[in-house]
């Protein structure tokens, strides 16, 4: 029974992962911060909330099925590689942080979002074949600071709700 309410959980997540993934093409960010390829992160809301709630293991399935459906869905082979490996790099190091108990969620989003950043930047050196690319990298994690500290402020919100309405049949 507990696999079950397991697997029925992480099949709901990923399912908004994915949902918030899409959404977030429609968010005009770029008109605010004009730096190419900038996003909010809205499906790593979802990665802290199972992280939180449902432990490393789930956060880390989670992220991975959400980075495959995701390439398959519309971001192609090149999709998978930049969010495979700034999305496994982002959730070690939240997994790091969090177990630290050092930070607040608001930390372990914005460390989580750097990571992600560095992650995508080492892909993009390895396919371009270039250390140029790194220069790119001071302006996004100037950026992460924001987006970070918005998801990680969204993610507290639903933990809060979470924790008030705990209940057998929540996480």
């Amino acid at each position: 029974m507990k696999t079950t309410k397991l697997l029925a959980q992480c099949a709901l997540l990923l399912s908004l992962a994915l949902v918030l993934s899409y959404m977030e093409r429609f968010f005009p960010l770029q008109m605010l911060i004009p730096l190419p390829g900038i996003k909010l992160g809205l499906a790593n809301i979802v990665t802290l909330v199972a992280l939180q709630c449902m432990g490393s293991g789930s956060a880390v399935i989670i992220l991975i099925l959400r980075c495959i459906l995701g390439a398959v869905f519309g971001g192609g082979i090149t999709g998978l590689a930049f969010s495979l490996t700034g999305g496994l790099f982002a959730v070690a190091v939240m997994i790091l942080v969090s177990r630290l108990r050092i930070f607040s969620i608001y930390g372990v989003s914005i460390l989580g979002a750097a990571a992600h950043n560095i992650g995508q930047i080492g892909a993009a050196m390895v396919l371009m074949q270039t250390v140029y690319i790194a220069a790119y990298l001071p302006w996004l994690l100037a950026v992460c600071l924001v987006t970070g500290f918005a998801t990680g402020a969204m993610a507290a919100g639903v933990l809060r709700v979470v924790k008030k309405t705990q209940t057998d049949s929540a996480f």
